[in-house]
């Protein structure tokens, strides 16, 4: 190999990336800040439990990642049945709709309420669609967002539906409305419909940290270098081009193209000399939401066969309950088991950021009592997992502060911004994948805008249902 390629950051994007070159006689030398494998998505374990960070169900429209995921690991990607379920107001509601079940939960008065409000949206529509509330209304009706949208989404981002952008809500529930939700309800099988969510999905054995351990396994099988708890501190630049980096060991490594899937705030950051005011501001006023994850094992063989539940209720913190076992039966090493993953939506600092692991175990096990799920005397273990930056914030500015560091970028010969933080674009894995496949192959000669990838380009939980086409990719 007479070409080397530095690559920063070892989650889906920097490691697709290092496949594609590596397998064109070009050597990848990724630097991961971590000791992990994977980002976000990688896989913890405790004690022989495996923990999905925020959970990853594997499926896509893009042929080129679907075919890299059965390379990699083949017959031990299993297909698993999609199963989730709301809870609000005391109830749990099928997610996706089921329209017999909930019309009955919600009763016929709440019901009606519904349609007529969906009515009013349909006769007179909010003009604008900046925010998710005005975007979601519009589609729905004020009151089945106030009911299945509003108080979860607001866990999520920790700021009023009203601040956060319509293009979140456009990426993640494109082309649904309560129209085709119903008739995908009534008329599940009728030909040529989208289809709004997944009905099934492919999952690794042991869980998605596998899979992108098998990815770092075939890097470095090809030649290809992977440096573990080395984060990049500086990247040195001269006349538009990268011209070394220095990792926090204080080694200076002179690069001839650089690939970058860390957040753009620090990006821009760690550039030296230091890019103008206007994009340095640019950058530190992008947002990002973290997340935590408390593992907890409870003694009980069966508690609910939901992949996950979506937690629409103030009355309690958490956001998502994962069962893991659900997920794949070797997640769990006792089948007399069961461990629920207790998502929780924060910012570094905050106060349930701040709480001492005890006392974030001692919740995790509070919590599922007080949602009827699992009586808190049963948590007989658990573990707290942080993560920053999990989910770019898409709030008033974003986009603007964006486009500022990417006319600044474009001004590198040599370096490129991939994954769901160096775009600052809430992509999942699939799509964040391709965006380390396509900078691969823009610096093996072809030409690709990686700014392009995104869930427009291949919606991730839309396909159709004509015959002879994949049903769920």
């Amino acid at each position: 190999m007479t070409q080397r390629v530095h690559i920063i950051g070892a989650g889906p994007a920097g490691l697709t990336a290092g496949l594609e070159l590596v397998n064109h006689a070009v050597q990848p030398i990724v630097f991961e800040a971590s000791g992990q494998i994977g980002g976000i998505s990688r896989t913890e374990v405790y004690k022989g439990y495996h923990i999905d960070i925020g959970g990853h169900r594997f499926y896509t429209k893009v042929a080129a990642v679907e075919a890299l995921w059965h390379d990699i690991l083949g017959d031990s990607m299993q297909t698993v049945p999609r199963l989730s379920r709301i809870y609000y107001d005391g109830k749990f509601y099928k997610y996706p709709l089921d329209l017999v079940s909930t019309l009955r939960q919600l009763g016929i008065v709440e019901s009606a309420r519904i349609a007529w409000s969906y009515l009013l949206a349909r006769l007179r529509p909010s003009p604008v669609e900046d925010t998710f509330d005005q975007w979601v209304s519009n589609r729905f009706g004020r009151r089945l967002f106030n009911i299945f949208f509003k108080t979860y989404t607001e866990k999520v981002w920790g700021i009023p539906c009203s601040q956060i952008q319509a293009d979140w809500a456009a990426q993640r529930i494109q082309n649904l409305s309560l129209t085709t939700a119903v008739l995908n309800a009534l008329l599940p099988n009728r030909a040529g419909t989208v289809k709004s969510l997944i009905e099934e999905f492919e999952y690794p054995t042991h869980g998605p940290g596998m899979m992108w351990q098998g990815f770092a396994d075939a890097v470095t099988a090809r030649g290809g270098l992977i440096h573990m708890n080395q984060p990049v501190c500086r990247l040195h630049h001269q006349d538009g081009q990268v011209t070394h980096l220095t990792t926090a060991d204080g080694a200076a490594h002179p690069v001839e193209r650089v690939i970058s899937s860390m957040a753009l705030r620090a990006l821009i950051e760690r550039l030296d000399p230091a890019p103008p005011d206007t994009v340095l501001a640019a950058a530190r006023a992008l947002a990002y939401r973290d997340f935590l994850i408390v593992g907890v094992i409870v003694d009980r063989r069966d508690l609910f066969k939901d992949n996950w539940l979506y937690i629409h209720s103030p009355d309690v913190m958490v956001g998502r309950i994962q069962n893991f076992k659900n997920w794949s039966a070797a997640m769990v090493p006792d089948p007399d088991k069961t461990c629920l993953g207790m998502e929780y939506f924060c910012n570094e600092g905050d106060a349930i950021w701040a709480m001492t692991d005890d006392a974030l175990i001692a919740l995790a096990a509070r919590e599922p009592e007080r949602l009827g799920l699992a009586s808190a005397a049963l948590v007989e273990d658990g573990v707290v997992i942080r993560q920053l930056k999990a989910y770019p914030v898409y709030d008033a500015h974003y986009r603007d502060n964006v486009a500022i560091i990417r006319r600044y970028l474009d001004g590198f010969d040599n370096l490129q911004t991939i994954g769901r933080n160096g775009l600052h674009r809430y992509n999942n894995q699939d799509h964040s994948m391709l965006t380390g496949l396509f900078a691969a192959r823009n610096i093996l000669g072809e030409h690709h805008d990686l700014w392009d990838v995104n869930t427009e380009r291949s919606y991730y939980e839309t396909f159709m249902t004509d015959k002879g086409q994949k049903r769920a990719s």
